[in-house]
C-alpha cells in the first residue's frame, strides 16, 4: 500500500469517533438510533427502492443496519460506510451517502447515494456526494472514485454528470435485477480532476 494511502487509512481507523462532515446546508455523520423511523420510512418508499438492491425493508433490518454502521468508521478498506445526511436547518435525516474503499487497492473507491423523495430536487444529493468525494480525495488520498447506476435512473445519471463524473462504461444486460436483465452505467473521476474543478459547495 502506498505511504499516503496507508497513513490516511491508519489515521481514520485509529480514531475513536468520526466527527462528521459539513456543507452549507448539510451534516454528514454516523448513523444513530434516533434515525430509525426516518431511515425505515424512506427505505420502504417504492420509488426509492426502484433502483436499489432491496424491495421491502423491515424495521428489524433497519435496526440491524444502524447497529452495524455505528460500529464502522469511514476509510476502512473493504467496508461500505454509510454517511447519514442530516439537514442542518431542521436536524432531519433526509438520506444517506455511501463510500467504500477497495479492499485490494485502497487508492480506489466507490460511492452511492439515496435521498428521501420529499427532499429531492433541491440539490441536497449533489451537495452530499460532492462533500464525500472531497473527503475521499483530500482526506483519504484516494486516486479514483467510481459510481455505478442503472441506465434507467435518470436523476442519478444527471447528478453524476452534474458533479463532473465521466461516463466510462455502458454494461449491457450485465445484472439480473428484480426479475429482468438490467443495463448499468459506470462513472468515474480522478483525484487530480476533482481537486482542480470541485464545485464550490464541496469545499466546506
Amino acid at each position: 500500500m502506498p505511504k499516503d494511502a496507508a497513513d490516511a487509512t491508519r489515521r481514520m481507523t485509529n480514531e475513536n469517533d468520526f466527527a462528521g462532515l459539513e456543507t452549507a446546508r448539510l451534516t454528514l455523520r454516523q448513523f444513530a438510533c434516533d434515525d430509525l423511523a426516518s431511515f425505515h420510512a424512506y427505505r420502504n418508499d417504492p420509488d426509492i427502492a426502484r433502483y436499489q438492491s432491496w424491495s421491502d425493508f423491515s424495521e428489524q433490518e433497519a435496526r440491524d443496519f444502524i447497529a452495524a454502521q455505528k460500529a464502522l468508521r469511514p476509510g476502512v478498506p473493504g467496508n461500505w460506510f454509510q454517511f447519514a445526511v442530516e439537514l442542518k436547518m431542521t436536524g432531519a435525516l433526509i438520506g444517506d451517502c455511501a463510500l467504500k474503499i477497495d479492499g485490494q487497492e485502497p487508492r480506489q473507491a466507490e460511492i452511492g447515494f439515496t435521498l428521501a423523495r420529499e427532499h429531492q430536487g433541491r440539490g441536497y444529493a449533489s451537495e452530499a456526494v460532492s462533500r464525500v468525494l472531497d473527503y475521499a480525495f483530500r482526506d483519504l488520498c484516494v486516486h479514483r472514485v467510481v459510481a455505478i447506476t442503472d441506465c434507467e435512473n435518470a436523476p442519478s445519471v444527471a447528478l453524476l454528470e452534474r458533479i463532473g463524473m465521466r461516463r466510462e462504461g455502458h454494461f449491457k444486460q450485465n445484472v439480473w435485477f428484480k426479475g429482468k436483465w438490467g443495463d448499468e452505467y459506470l462513472y468515474a473521476i480522478l483525484r487530480d480532476e476533482w481537486t482542480g474543478s470541485a464545485p464550490a459547495h464541496s469545499r466546506v
